[in-house]
């Protein structure tokens, strides 16, 4: 009697099934429930969410910033043009030289 025809043997292969079969059946069934990204779809969806409502609060928190930078100091000229600009720098040159 060979050890593939002993009865612990066809026992054990019996509560466990073949190997390779199992592995197979695993590989596919994973290769249907999960995309090229290894989530599943609900793993997908959730991970959709939460990048969008974080993109979404980044933005607006973005918004209120540069809004509240312009109102402090606009980066756009005003009616005088750059020269405005110029004399604040000269004043500040003058400050930090004296």
């Amino acid at each position: 009697m060979s050890w593939l025809n002993h009865p612990r043997s066809l026992a054990a292969r019996g509560v466990r099934g073949n190997g390779r079969e199992a592995m197979t059946m695993e590989a596919t069934s994973m290769a249907v429930d999960k995309t090229s990204t290894g989530m599943t779809d609900s793993e997908a969806k959730e991970f959709h969410s939460l990048f969008m409502t974080s993109f979404i609060i980044f933005t607006a928190v973005a918004v209120v910033a540069h809004i509240l930078v312009w109102m402090w100091r606009p980066w756009l000229p005003g009616p005088k043009g750059y020269v405005a600009l110029g004399d604040s720098f000269t004043q500040a040159l003058s400050l930090i030289l004296t």
